[in-house]
């Protein structure tokens, strides 16, 4: 029994050129895998993955940043209003007791304590409205703060799309020509060569065929020893073999050191 396999069931035999042709598909095939790595491979989609999680977060601050922001907005507003009624109603007391129209002497003392007590609870407002305003200006060197990162980080990001983008452009057309050129040569090999090959390439992950080459297959990297070697000096020139480790389609070149 043969050490390395030949194809049986039936015999599948193809002309040493043909199978030649076969070591030019692979070989745009392993083209193709490999541009399709370093498209998936880019630098710039774990840049853009990150910026977008930080751009997110920035948003997210600045909503918050932006909304605080307004709500100070509205409580210096309310706190003014309130300031602005107690300022009205001491002014209104304090016309009254200049105007010499409260003559009872227990009216005159209520409404001087009046004009008192307003004066302090204008005061305690005005502290109120004070407290508020600092509260929103923090708010508002925040919303500024927080819009020049969220700007600064968009356009880092725009700038890793278009890299990205002008990078993949570039795979995307050399993918285009090497597909066009595979098409072509694959064409020219016998379909049931092809069929074979298309088959363990899926199986044995991206490379169906390998060369024989100075006595090792490359596609398992092992060298035959002496008994398979003498397999594959007396198989016809046009058999179709394959490795028996590996299982890939085995062919045989003027390097093969046969």
């Amino acid at each position: 029994m043969l050490s390395l396999i030949l194809l049986r069931s039936p015999q599948l035999n193809a002309a040493p050129a043909d199978q030649i042709r076969l070591l030019d598909v692979q070989a745009l095939d392993v083209r193709l895998s490999q541009l399709d790595h370093k498209r998936t491979s880019l630098p710039e989609h774990a840049e853009i993955e990150s910026l977008t999680k930080d751009l997110a977060q920035l948003r997210d601050l600045l909503v918050a940043a932006q909304t605080e922001e307004s709500d100070t907005a509205r409580e210096q507003i309310k706190a003014e209003q309130d300031v602005d009624q107690v300022r009205q109603r001491a002014v209104r007391d304090q016309q009254r007791l200049d105007s010499g129209a409260v003559s009872s002497p227990k009216d005159l003392e209520n409404l001087q304590r009046e004009i008192v007590s307003l004066a302090k609870r204008q005061g305690d407002l005005e502290d109120v409205v004070l407290e508020v305003m600092e509260r929103r200006e923090s708010a508002q060197e925040r919303v500024a703060e927080l819009t020049e990162r969220v700007s600064a980080v968009q356009a880092k990001t725009d700038d890793a799309v278009a890299r990205r983008d002008t990078a993949v452009a570039g795979f995307d057309g050399e993918s285009a020509t090497v597909t066009k050129e595979r098409g072509l040569v694959a064409d020219s090999v016998p379909a049931d060569l092809l069929k074979l090959y298309e088959k363990l390439r899926v199986k044995e992950g991206g490379v169906g065929a390998a060369r024989l080459y100075q006595r090792r297959c490359e596609g398992c990297r092992l060298e035959l020893n002496v008994t398979e070697l003498n397999d594959v000096r007396s198989a016809a020139r046009d058999a179709v073999l394959r490795c028996e480790n590996c299982h890939r389609i085995l062919v045989r070149t003027a390097d093969s050191g046969l």
